[in-house]
């Protein structure tokens, strides 16, 4: 119910029962619990739920590693504010991409909230496609071999945009891993690979509004500040490794 107010910026009681699955008197009682905790309050204007700035310290014990803090939210948040699209940070986590920071907070262009915690599928985003175009051929045939196990799919694997040979061969040429269509629809994005030696650790995936911006255009504009985003956090990680 937390992350349903949250990444909808605030719900009614009857919208977070259907957005949960959670029986509506279920939900409103929840609710009162949660207000009587500081964790939601709720607008009386509008009668929507939001979440306080209390909730912010359930995270309080949790500690990402020093490298997410340290040497990819300071770039992230610079090259946020020089395209002013949203940017994505996110890591392959038990066969799918998790958003671990974003910067749709102070991107003026976002259309998302809530985004840090999300799981998205590999095969139909960006940034799994920059992961496995990427990650060493040991690694990526193991990921492989886990999503046909759990998801039931064999060899080749065609997709709404075509093959994935074929798509994991054009990102390498690329340089970043893509979406055009497809999953989320109404935007598009590229995705870099962060190395930790040859272990791709993390990818970094801008996001824009598709109506907006062509993908060629978004290539031209924004691929080469991606990477080289990408790659100084990668030998900022390799350094701080070799101390």
């Amino acid at each position: 119910m937390l992350q349903a107010v949250n990444q909808r910026d605030g719900l009614k009681a009857a919208e977070v029962a259907a957005e949960t699955g959670i029986p509506r008197p279920t939900v409103y009682r929840l609710l009162e619990t949660l207000e009587g905790l500081g964790f939601v309050s709720r607008d009386h204007s509008s009668e929507k739920w939001r979440p306080t700035l209390k909730a912010k310290s359930l995270s309080s014990g949790f500690r990402d590693k020093d490298w997410v803090a340290q040497s990819v939210v300071p770039e992230m948040v610079r090259l946020g504010r020089e395209i002013l699209w949203p940017l994505d940070l996110v890591t392959f986590n038990d066969h799918q991409m998790e958003i671990r920071e974003s910067t749709h907070n102070i991107s003026p262009y976002s259309i998302d909230h809530g985004m840090v915690g999300l799981k998205l599928p590999v095969l139909e985003t960006s940034g799994g496609r920059a992961y496995l175009a990427f990650s060493p051929e040991a690694e990526r045939e193991r990921t492989l071999a886990g999503l046909e196990a759990q998801l039931g799919l064999r060899r080749p694997i065609i997709l709404q945009d075509g093959s994935l040979d074929y798509i994991l061969s054009q990102a390498r040429q690329l340089g970043v891993g893509f979406r055009k269509e497809g999953f989320r629809s109404a935007t598009k994005s590229i995705s870099a690979p962060i190395f930790s030696g040859e272990q791709v650790v993390a990818c970094l995936t801008i996001i824009w509004t598709g109506s907006a911006l062509t993908f060629d255009d978004a290539i031209r504009l924004y691929r080469d500040r991606l990477l080289e985003t990408t790659q100084r956090i990668s030998r900022e990680l390799a350094e701080k490794e070799a101390l």
